[in-house]
This record gives structure tokens, C-alpha cells and sequence, in this order.
């Protein structure tokens, strides 16, 4: 009886030496290896379909171009310093924002690979939206692509704005009436001040 017992407790040892050591062969170590690098790609291309890496900061840059063109129109400039200061935005604005982006990504725990991603992806949006007003300026004339600008700015915001609320399951009517108004605030300084600056200079 005890010695039908030791061989039990003999071939589960066994059985068990043999998964500890079929653990820890080469195969399935590098199995293991495997899974874990598939699992941080999979990390790593879900971030090109969130929402947030495109259109984070992308309101700031609707806001801040619609009313820079808003702005310099109604001081008379002509198109050389709107279109400067369009291109002045989409690069070195957008440069210091990305990093900014980048800083919080990294501070947040999300890594080097996706903070430099997410701040790529969002640095190409706003440089995208930047551009959009620059067509702008350049097709049209100063008078018309100051009302032009108004409105596509406030297309877009809308559009995020609403993006963002359905993602968030959030009141849209509400949240967009927000975000327009705010955009309308800030043109409406913007046109205030260029025309106390033509006023006094012209």
C-alpha cells in the first residue's frame, strides 16, 4: 500500500518537473516573447484610430487662425503678414504645442514610442487645419477670406466638437453651443482689436 502510494507521489513530481521544465524551454520562452511584442503592435496601431491624437489641440488651431486672419484683416494688413503669420502658426506654434503634447503623454506613462506618435499624429492634424486657412487667404481676397475663414472655422469646430461628444456619450447640442461661442468670443476680440490698431495707424 505505501509503496503503491510512493509511486504515485513519484510520477506527479515528475509530471510536474516535466511542465516547469517544458515552461522553461527555448520554445516557450520565445513564445511568450512573441505575444508580448504582438500585444504592444496591436498598442501601438490602435492609437492611429483615437480620436484624441488627432484632435487634441485641433480646436486651439481653429480658434487661433480664424482669429489671427480676422484679426490682421480688420488692421489692413495685407496678405504677405496674414499668410506670415498663418505659416508662423503651423510650424513654430505647432512645433511648441507638440511638445507640450509630448511632455504629458510621457508624464501620463504612455511611453516613448506612443507619446512620439501621438504627438506626429496630432502636429499633422493642426498642420493640416493650418494649411486649410492658408488656401484661404491665398485664393480669395483679404475682405472675403476673413468671412470665408469665420465660417470654415466654425464648420470644423462643430464638427470636432460634436466628434467628441458622441465619443463621449456627452449632450452634443450643448456642449457644441460651448465651443462656438467661445470661437465666436475670441474672433470678435480679434476684429475689435484690428480695428482700433487701423484706427490709430491708418
Amino acid at each position: 500500500m505505501s509503496t503503491h502510494h510512493s509511486e504515485k507521489i513519484g510520477t506527479r513530481r515528475k509530471e510536474r518537473g516535466g511542465d516547469i521544465a517544458e515552461q522553461n524551454t527555448p520554445s516557450v520562452a520565445k513564445g511568450k516573447a512573441k505575444l508580448k511584442k504582438h500585444s504592444g503592435l496591436r498598442v501601438y496601431t490602435s492609437q492611429f484610430t483615437k480620436l484624441e491624437n488627432y484632435i487634441l489641440g485641433s480646436s486651439a488651431a481653429i480658434i487661433t487662425n480664424a482669429s489671427l486672419v480676422v484679426g490682421l484683416g480688420s488692421a489692413r494688413a495685407g496678405k504677405g503678414p496674414i499668410l506670415s503669420g498663418l505659416l508662423t502658426i503651423a510650424l513654430a506654434d505647432n512645433i511648441s504645442d507638440s511638445l507640450a503634447i509630448r511632455l504629458y503623454k510621457e508624464s501620463e506613462g504612455y511611453g516613448e514610442k506612443l507619446s512620439r506618435l501621438t504627438t506626429v499624429l496630432n502636429f499633422l492634424s493642426r498642420l493640416l487645419i493650418s494649411f486649410s486657412f492658408i488656401a484661404i487667404v491665398l485664393i480669395f481676397p483679404t475682405s472675403q477670406a476673413m468671412i470665408i475663414d469665420i465660417i470654415w472655422a466654425l464648420l470644423l469646430l462643430i464638427l470636432i466638437s460634436y466628434s467628441i461628444t458622441k465619443h463621449n456619450h456627452e449632450n452634443s447640442v450643448l456642449e457644441v453651443i460651448k465651443h462656438v461661442f467661445i470661437a465666436v468670443t475670441a474672433i470678435a476680440l480679434s476684429r475689435c482689436v484690428g480695428s482700433l490698431i487701423a484706427g490709430h495707424y491708418h
